[in-house]
């Protein structure tokens, strides 16, 4: 797989029928490695080992609706209190970030009130911090650790 702009962790991979899947640790069992899997699991990598996030609160590719449309997040990191800290939109390393992307979680995140949101294709990465009193984010160079 591409190399990421992510730090290196170590990752289970295995072999069946010609298909190589990784190890996904917050739904506990193998998926097909594809180019956005890949950068979905090194971003969890990231929240758990450099941010320190619980597995606990760390939910992937879930359906919620928008405006009666079905729609699958990628990553979602609860509050203790059940709310939403973060929204993660990840795409695969060929595919860029663009105006669209923002709006696809911007429109995810009115269904889901997240304090912060994070986009990103492995290669670039993106964090806002939402202040819904005003209406409006707020770029940051990273998002805060665990706390």
């Amino acid at each position: 797989m591409q190399e990421l702009d992510f730090p290196k962790f170590s990752f289970r991979f295995k072999n069946r029928e010609n298909k190589v899947s990784i190890f996904d640790p917050i739904r506990k069992k193998f998926v097909i490695l594809q180019p956005e899997e890949w950068v979905r699991q090194n971003c969890v990598q990231f929240l758990l080992e450099i941010k320190g996030f619980p597995k606990s609160l760390i939910n992937i590719e879930k359906e919620l609706r928008i405006n009666d449309l079905k729609k699958r997040y990628d990553i979602v990191v609860f509050n203790t209190d059940g709310s939403i800290h973060l929204v993660v939109e990840c795409k695969a390393p060929e595919i860029p970030i663009t105006q669209a992307t923002f709006d696809q979680i911007a429109r995810y995140n009115l269904a889901l009130n997240a304090n912060y949101l994070m986009i990103t294709n492995g290669l670039n990465h993106y964090y806002c911090a939402m202040n819904y009193r005003e209406g409006r984010y707020q770029f940051l160079k990273d998002i805060p650790k665990y706390t």
